[in-house]
């Protein structure tokens, strides 16, 4: 069995055994964060879903209004003007089959990949590179669009791709624990009506089980679902 540390130990002694306002448990988190590093702010949902059925899974994006707090290195790939589209609007690294060829000798060096529609026949041949890394564009991702500069600006701003694990559980980051406590709350209401309005069709009963938020480093610390539902978007702003 896993040793819990005395640190972990000490923190996890501060958390009562019940559900949190969502301002509380944020403030809650940010006090927990003691880790000798920046850590994030992360939200484990546990769903009412079994993502084995195509009817039952969810997989989308949200927009995060006060941003990850990370700075993300985008990778286009696409094709003549595009390439040049691609590197005006932002993107770190822009290319056509050059760089299919660079990542299938083993170049990493970007934390998101764009491509056109056109060249996903040629993105395909390194998809078992990309897939395990979850890496690989997607059109529900927003990760295969001829608009680069649109999905470059929303995804270097704050815009995220999550999904549910083979459990039900969604596991997402949702800013920096040295957030101010209000613009996590923000954040955490854009994921939680990103993932009630993308519902699965085959989800039934009780859609949402559990809902925990930490530190990376910190203990889970319950949050009150209801109460967060309640609030308004401009409330939690």
């Amino acid at each position: 069995m896993k040793k819990i540390s005395r640190r972990l130990q000490e923190l996890s002694s501060r958390v009562e055994d019940r559900s949190y306002n969502p301002l509380d448990a944020l403030q809650l988190l940010k006090e927990t964060a003691t880790a000798k590093f920046p850590e994030s702010a992360e939200a484990h949902v546990r769903l009412g879903i079994d993502p084995k059925y195509t009817d039952q899974q969810l997989r989308t994006t949200v927009v995060l209004p006060k941003g990850t707090g990370q700075t993300l290195r985008v990778a286009v790939i696409a094709r003549g003007e595009k390439v040049t589209e691609a590197t005006n609007a932002g993107a770190d690294l822009a290319g056509s089959e050059e760089l299919i060829e660079q990542i299938q000798k083993g170049m990493m060096e970007f934390d998101l990949l764009i491509a056109t529609p056109d060249m996903m026949p040629q993105v395909a041949k390194v998809g078992r590179i990309l897939g395990p890394r979850g890496l690989m564009p997607s059109p529900k991702a927003g990760t295969v669009t001829f608009d680069l500069p649109q999905a470059i600006t929303e995804f270097k701003a704050g815009k995220l791709e999550f999904r549910a694990d083979r459990t039900g559980i969604v596991h997402v980051m949702f800013g920096k624990a040295a957030f101010p406590a209000e613009d996590l709350l923000t954040n955490l209401k854009a994921l939680q009506e990103t993932i009630d309005r993308n519902r699965p069709s085959g989800a039934k009963g009780r859609y949402w089980r559990s809902l925990y938020v930490s530190a990376t480093m910190g203990p889970a610390i319950e949050v009150d679902i209801p109460t967060l539902r309640d609030l308004k978007a401009g409330e939690a702003a």
